[in-house]
């Protein structure tokens, strides 16, 4: 079986940084030890790099699972930004196969369409039916520009449905017609609420962050959701940052209109560069592109490098390019070098 040897690496395991080197074997990670003396088919140096989990890309629209205005061919937004593991947050398509075929590991939040103020759970379940367990959750666009939506009925229909079926629920909270806080009371422990630093009407800084601080006491995952610069008001990110109001996850919401667009290189590493530099604290960013969107998913052999488990791995070094998304900016960015999934390299820069 083929062996691969990444050696000399800051290791994040999922958990916490060490230094050492990392051996695969077939599809699995056999060895995590400093100094591996090891024959290997493939050695990759990654002295003064970060050697990570194949990250998990909580948010994205993949083509064939999504709409066809955003779903993006998912390996090409994926693998060369060290993603080997994407949820797609609005499936509408219901093509079970083509998810089952696609060259990166995937769930699915189906998409709950809201007509009239009312939740059409009816269509939701027949695609629920289709992707069956691969299917994890449900996306609702509370969002007065997308949905006929006014109060918070058709939500709390859809919250419903979810803890009795044991998903997630997954709220797109732009333009809300209801304060955030009022989204958070209504949702779940373990639901998700996308796009937390959206700019105009009921932002997360109305009363002191007060939303922001209810989701953390109840339980509810804040998800950065960045979309680029679509979803995300660079003044209320960094107001929510400097308060400590730091998201449990970084996901893109990555679309066709995005991927090598906006920012010039837009994906997973340039939302943690991002981050990054307005101060959130590097094992918290490579917690939330690992180990906690996996556990999120339901899929704890995601997002955690050990022995025994899929051999995805990613390595990222800091590179000296500034980068650009908006008017948020920094000096240096994080770039994927290489990119390894279940023990095969998909991608070296």
């Amino acid at each position: 079986m083929e062996k691969i040897l990444i050696k000399n690496g800051r290791l994040w395991d999922g958990k916490r940084f060490i230094y050492t080197d990392l051996l695969t074997e077939g599809e699995k990670i056999a060895c995590i030890e400093p100094e591996v003396r090891a024959e290997a088919s493939y050695i990759y140096d990654a002295a003064g790099k970060t050697v990570l989990p194949g990250m998990v890309d909580l948010h994205a629209h993949l083509k064939g699972i999504s709409s066809d205005r955003y779903g993006i061919q998912a390996e090409m937004a994926s693998l060369p930004f060290g993603v080997t593991a994407v949820n797609d947050g609005g499936a509408v398509q219901g093509d079970r196969a083509l998810a089952e075929g696609l060259g990166v590991k995937n769930t699915v939040f189906v998409s709950v369409g809201i007509q009239n103020n009312c939740a059409d759970l009816a269509a939701a379940e027949r695609l629920l039916l289709r992707y069956g367990e691969r299917a994890v959750g449900l996306k609702v666009y509370f969002d007065t520009e997308v949905s006929e939506v006014r109060d918070l009925a058709p939500l709390r229909e859809v919250v419903a449905y979810a803890a009795g079926h044991g998903l997630k629920v997954m709220v797109h909270c732009s333009h809300s017609p209801t304060p955030m806080a009022e989204i958070v009371e209504a949702l779940s422990p373990g639901d998700i609420l996308t796009h937390v630093y959206h700019g105009g009407i009921h932002s997360c800084g109305e009363q002191d962050h007060a939303a922001l601080r209810f989701a953390r006491e109840k339980g509810v995952v804040l998800d950065a959701g960045f979309a680029g610069h679509v979803h995300t008001d660079p003044a209320v990110l960094r107001a929510a940052f400097d308060a400590g109001f730091y998201p449990d996850t970084l996901s893109t919401d990555i679309t066709r209109l995005s991927v090598y667009r906006r920012g010039g290189r837009y994906g997973l590493p340039l939302c943690m560069s991002v981050a990054r530099s307005c101060g959130m604290e590097e094992q918290a960013i490579f917690r939330a592109v690992t180990s906690a969107p996996a556990a999120i998913l339901g899929q704890p052999q995601w997002g955690i490098l050990q022995v025994g488990n899929a051999a995805d791995v990613a390595v990222l070094e800091e590179g000296k390019e500034a980068f650009s998304l908006g008017s948020l900016q920094g000096e240096k960015s994080y770039r994927c070098v290489l990119t390894v999934l279940d023990g095969q390299v998909v991608y070296r820069d």
